[in-house]
């Protein structure tokens, strides 16, 4: 049993893509004429921050103090993440680039089942990626840990740049990656691929022992201080210099795991900028990790859910 440490000091500044998570909620009753699909009758709908957005959101319910940097596009989506992040109490500065559309992940769900998700997305200009990282150096000072969240839609060009600066800042830089070359996150403090993420890079393991080694000469070849796996139903495994901190899962009902590794990073930032060991961060983030894949879509963990878990 540990006690949840107060978080409300820590200040994390996230940075990435961000992006809009839409829901239509309906009622299937028939399959359509016109093809054999079902034809879902849409009675309510639901918009949540994700991909970045939806980590600052994961880091303001622990508490902590949180500033966002990204790009939208000139349209009502991106005007509808602008006011959710407010009503967050996000510190967002979310760049506008007239020649993108923000991008959209749109759900559509009957009978708690996902039919359906739909995507909208187009990559950011070289210029607002620019004034994004011009504004990065200018936002460093103001916080303890940076995390880079990385989903492959173009908003982390100048992922290298933000690396070292952040470095030599003294911060410790979080990465939740995406793709199969990770040497672009060479630098960092640590990274958190998920198993299949890692696979990508480092090919199969057969074992336990095999996965070690894998990620121990990656760790190496990066130069980071630690490398996080998170492993689905096998909990988590950290590998740093002085072994491996392995975290079971949470037994717990799985319901949906969308979004879980932002639940993950944010919580381990918001442990990590307090001074917390990695053993007790990553016990926290296991936790934490356990009750959000409980909820439906991008959802959050409240310090309360947290602190009552880990008791």
């Amino acid at each position: 049993m540990m006690k949840l440490p107060e978080l409300s000091n820590a200040r994390l500044l996230i940075v990435g893509d961000v992006m809009l998570d839409r829901y239509w909620f309906g009622d299937v009753s028939r399959v359509s004429p016109e093809a054999p699909v079902p034809v879902v009758k849409v009675d309510r709908s639901e918009e949540r921050p994700g991909g970045a957005a939806n980590v600052a959101r994961n880091a303001a319910a622990l508490g902590a103090q949180v500033g966002l940097l990204s790009v939208v596009g000139d349209d009502e989506a991106g005007a509808s993440l602008k006011r959710l992040m407010a009503e967050g109490s996000i510190a967002a500065s979310l760049l506008v680039d007239a020649a993108i559309d923000t991008t959209v992940k749109l759900r559509v769900i009957a009978r708690q089942q996902q039919l359906l998700r739909i995507d909208f997305e187009t990559t950011p200009s070289h210029e607002v990626l620019r004034a994004k990282l011009i504004e990065f150096e200018a936002r460093l000072p103001q916080c303890d840990v940076v995390i880079l969240s990385d989903y492959g839609k173009g908003g982390l060009t100048h992922i290298g740049d933000m690396i070292r600066l952040a470095r030599e800042a003294g911060k410790k830089v979080l990465v939740d990656p995406k793709g199969d070359d990770f040497s672009k996150y060479a630098g960092a403090t640590v990274i958190t691929p998920n198993r299949a993420e890692l696979r990508e890079v480092v090919g199969r393991w057969k074992d336990d022992d095999e996965l070690a080694r894998k990620a121990e000469a990656l760790r190496a070849e990066l130069g980071l201080d630690a490398l996080l796996v998170t492993r689905s139903e096998e909990g988590m495994s950290l590998y740093h210099a002085a072994g491996v901190t392995h975290e079971a899962a949470v037994a717990r009902e799985v319901y949906d795991v969308s979004g879980a590794g932002d639940t993950v990073i944010a919580t381990l930032a918001a442990m990590v900028a307090q001074g917390a060991a990695w053993a007790d961060a990553i016990h926290v983030a296991n936790v934490a990790a356990g009750i959000v894949v409980g909820k439906l879509g991008t959802a959050v963990v409240t310090r309360e859910e947290l602190d009552s878990a880990l008791h």
